[in-house]
């Protein structure tokens, strides 16, 4: 019995892990943006951002992606005059992203302002551009300085798959409740789920503490 569920619960966690990575990348896509519109000089352009990544955190995340499953085709329509149906996964994975974002945009923030202003000073001394300085000088400096952080968020990210659950995405959680209401043996596949979880996390630590050494490699004098 047990192994003929497993094929679906083994393609159910490569779901989940397929949301996370694909939540990971668009939300620190998103997260460098939200700094750079948060951190602009202009309030116009940095007050409502701040209000936006304040309303992101403030909101509870099941809440977030039932607004963007539910509620963005709604707010289409009305711009558009058509209503557009947003795939499960693509509205999980934009959800994800978007709460990843708001906490990750803060931990940049935070390892933006570390970088001593003389990193500045040096780029418009060298005549660069804002733009490239901030590229090219200060966001290789700031990783190092916010991958703790950043890997951090990355683990709630993953535990945070099991919402999507809801919209009807067939990532783990989903797969082992319906694999669940077909065996009624919710202790042996819960606790299943939560090895493959835990497994997931536990791979993950070991490549963010070897990501963790390369780009602290410099500071503890390894060539």
């Amino acid at each position: 019995m047990f192994l003929d569920y497993l094929p679906l619960i083994s393609t159910a966690a490569l779901m989940t892990l397929g949301l996370a990575v694909c939540s990971l990348i668009l939300g620190l896509i998103l997260s460098i943006i939200f700094v750079s519109l948060e951190t602009n000089r202009w309030a116009v352009i940095s007050k409502p951002a701040s209000v936006f990544i304040a309303l992101l955190r403030g909101l509870p995340e099941i809440l977030v992606v039932f607004l963007i499953y539910f509620g963005a085709p709604e707010v289409l329509e009305l711009i558009v005059g058509e209503y557009i149906e947003f795939g499960p996964f693509s509205s999980g994975v934009v959800a994800l992203s978007l709460i990843f974002a708001a906490y990750a945009s803060q931990t940049l923030r935070g390892a933006i302002q570390a970088i001593p202003v003389g990193q500045w000073e040096s780029g418009a001394a060298l005549g660069l551009s804002r733009s490239y300085t901030f590229i090219n000088i200060v966001m290789p400096q700031v990783w190092r300085h916010a991958l703790p952080g950043l890997s951090n968020q990355w683990l709630v990210l993953l535990k945070d798959t099991a919402l999507v659950s809801l919209i009807g995405v067939s990532d783990l959680m989903r797969q082992t409740e319906l694999v669940n209401t077909s065996t009624h043996e919710p202790f042996t596949w819960y606790g299943f789920a939560a090895l493959l979880y835990l497994a997931i996390t536990l791979v993950s630590q070991v490549i963010i503490r070897r990501l963790e050494l390369r780009f602290t490699r410099f500071e503890r004098g390894v060539e």
